[in-house]
């Protein structure tokens, strides 16, 4: 795969490698397939889609958001990290107002945790999401709402998190400010 390539262009990659179709891949990773479609059009939902479809394809999930190059150290620098990846609704209008990841270790050869910056935007309305593995939170800036099953948690800056991401959860910026969160998700290989 080219390293420039981004994550939906690697799942189409390795679907088609496999020499699997899109009506397959949605079949065996019960994602539908018009969400697959999607998907491998540029329009990322939500990470649980995308933990099901690398299960499938039998990669671990750094795989679909970066490439692997790093087997020592990979050191991110302030001012290096860059936004990869954005969760959104499906609504064109929304695409602004989606939660935005910068992966922070990219090119880490068989990492099991995935890092990121999320920028949480007081104008996102994002949907509950549940996968596998397990979820840390730490919230650098502003304040967010979680939303873990029938549970909510208020988080102000300093405050950190750890659940388990097979309850249907959700991030919220409160008092009308975006926030910004630390997050590392951990997905069983």
């Amino acid at each position: 795969m080219k390293t420039d390539a981004n994550p939906s262009q690697r799942i189409k990659t390795l679907r088609e490698t496999y020499g699997m179709s899109q009506e397959v891949l949605a079949e065996r990773s019960a994602v539908p397939l018009e969400l697959i479609k999607k998907i491998e059009d540029g329009m990322i939902p939500d990470l649980a889609p995308l933990v099901k479809i690398a299960r499938t394809l039998g990669v671990r999930l750094g795989t679909i958001l970066d490439e692997d190059r790093e087997l020592g150290p990979v050191l991110t620098k302030k001012g290096e990290v860059r936004e990869n990846l954005r969760f959104h609704s499906g609504k064109e209008a929304e695409r602004t107002d989606a939660l935005r990841y910068s992966v922070l270790a990219p090119g880490k050869a068989g990492r099991h945790m995935e890092p990121f910056l999320i920028d949480v935007p007081a104008s996102a309305q994002t949907l509950r999401s549940s996968h596998e593995g397990e979820e840390f939170f730490y919230v650098l800036e502003g304040k967010i709402r979680l939303e873990y099953g029938t549970l909510v948690y208020e988080l102000a800056e300093g405050d950190s998190i750890y659940y388990d991401s097979m309850v249907p959860h959700r991030a919220v910026a409160l008092e009308g400010r975006d926030a910004k969160v630390l997050a590392v998700v951990y997905t069983p290989v």
